[in-house]
């Protein structure tokens, strides 16, 4: 049975990028919505222009401690998903996906709400099945820099399916490839941001390797379409199921599109790969346009402009 469109509706991560454009979005259709956040990466100014909404709700708090609210749903996004953030503080990135994820499906269990998951497309690792499918069990290395994310994404998953197993939680897990769009954070090491302001401010494109490496990049928009269609999609409809934009680029021509939008003359600065960075990332999205009648309608260029305006006016 598909759930009504008002509901009271818990966001976790709800100060972040992803998050705060969710939650627009759930505020705009007319629902109750509380956003969660410990601003580790989140940022107030994300979710400033809603704080005078009535149907809106800041509280300030780590999933990685339980948290006792009477909700509908709850969009559990509370993690730090740029490399530079969740190799900060490794331990605290599992605690986030592991803890966290323990308490928001304890939340769920006690109030008999409706529970998605923001699993990751770095759940496949650096995959041998090209695109990914969601029954592929992906090529992760749990000791890698990389695991804290990669595994406690992993492992929260293994929780919800347990919870869905055991308990007969209603839940939904998503796992979501590169995301991008206004209110990225400038310094998170993601590839768009990352090039963006490079060429904003003159700098070097940071190219690691040769830039061979292919990607996927999904509108903000279109994923938060996604997120909320799995979300309220039929109760049997668990997931996962894989949200991205199909269309594949390498990291060569992403920077060359960035230069040509932006007017920017810099120039390209070779480095290393990191370890385990995956070579080839492109989402097959058979199972959300079959199951959830959902695909990208934003194109690469259109959102790159709408991106760099943001930027434009942040820097």
């Amino acid at each position: 049975m598909i759930k009504s469109s008002s509901q009271t509706i818990l966001v976790t991560g709800g100060a972040g990028f992803l998050g705060s454009h969710l939650c627009d979005r759930l505020v705009e259709n007319g629902n109750d919505v509380i956003c969660l956040d410990n601003f580790f990466t989140g940022n107030k100014r994300n979710i400033a222009h809603l704080l005078g909404q009535p149907n809106f709700e800041l509280v300030r708090h780590d999933v990685t401690f339980p948290l006792y609210v009477e909700v509908d749903q709850i969009y559990n996004l509370a993690c730090p998903a740029s490399p530079i953030h969740y190799q900060s503080d490794p331990v605290q990135t599992t605690k986030t996906s592991v803890h966290g994820a323990i308490n928001m499906l304890g939340l769920a269990k006690r109030t008999g709400a409706r529970i998605l998951q923001a699993s990751t497309s770095e759940v496949y690792g650096d995959p041998e099945v090209h695109p990914q499918t969601e029954d592929y069990w992906g090529r992760v290395n749990p000791v890698g820099t990389r695991a804290c994310y990669d595994e406690g994404k992993r492992c929260a998953e293994t929780l919800f399916f347990d919870y869905w197993r055991q308990h007969r939680l209603e839940i939904k897990v998503a796992r979501i490839f590169n995301t991008y769009g206004p209110r990225m954070h400038p310094d998170d090491g993601r590839v768009v941001s990352n090039f963006i302001v490079q060429a904003l401010k003159g700098l070097p494109i940071t190219i690691y390797g040769e830039g061979r490496q292919t990607r996927s990049f999904c509108y903000v928009d279109d994923m938060v379409e996604g997120l909320i269609g799995l979300m309220n999609s039929e109760a049997e409809i668990t997931g996962p199921v894989n949200l991205g934009n199909p269309n594949e680029f390498t990291i060569r021509q992403l920077a060359d599109k960035v230069l040509t939008q932006t007017g920017s003359d810099s120039k390209f600065e070779l480095k290393p790969l990191p370890e385990d960075d995956p070579q080839q990332r492109k989402p097959d999205i058979t199972l959300a346009a079959k199951l959830l009648d959902w695909k990208p309608k934003v194109d690469l260029e259109a959102g790159l402009g709408t991106t760099i305006e943001y930027f434009q006016g942040q820097l």
